[in-house]
């Protein structure tokens, strides 16, 4: 396991989600525990990307529930088809808002949060989890977010 990450400081951000992907899986070869690989990728987003808050919600009993998280403290339940992450859930797809307070039935867990984006991950063909990653800046996730963020959530699939 590494303990250290390697990210060239001045790399675009694709440049830096292609040498965080190796890593991360670097991160969770060979670890069963689904809470210490969801945690050490919540961290090396955060530390890789500079996310305001970067974090897991995992499907429990017909709600989201809080998972491991790197940011300020956040909601810790979320009903199907409420706010970005349930309406994730619910449409089993990736969710880009731009404004969350475009966004109806936003569910404003911090007020400095400007912009979302989730990706579920399945088991079975259903959502199990979903990753939900805020910036503190309007408009800041595009589609190279969603592609390699993608690609974290099949590395999750691989061990949930």
């Amino acid at each position: 396991m590494a303990e250290q990450l390697i990210i060239a400081s001045s790399s675009d951000k694709a440049g830096r989600y292609k040498t965080l992907l190796p890593q991360i899986e670097s991160l969770v070869a060979g670890e069963p525990d689904v809470v210490a690989n969801l945690s050490n990728i919540a961290a090396a987003l955060k530390q890789t990307m500079n996310f305001f808050w970067v974090g897991f919600y995992l499907v429990k009993n017909n709600e989201l529930v809080l998972g491991p998280f790197q940011g300020p403290i956040a909601c810790t339940r979320i009903a199907l088809g409420k706010g970005v992450c349930g309406a994730s859930w619910k449409e089993k797809k990736v969710m880009i808002v731009p404004n969350v307070d475009k966004f109806p039935g936003h569910i404003a867990c911090s007020s400095d949060s400007k912009s979302e984006i989730v990706v579920p991950a399945f088991k079975s063909g259903e959502v199990a989890l979903v990753l939900d990653v805020d910036s503190n800046m309007l408009n800041d996730f595009d589609e190279t977010d969603e592609r390699y963020l993608r690609e974290v959530m099949r590395i999750v699939e691989k061990f949930i």
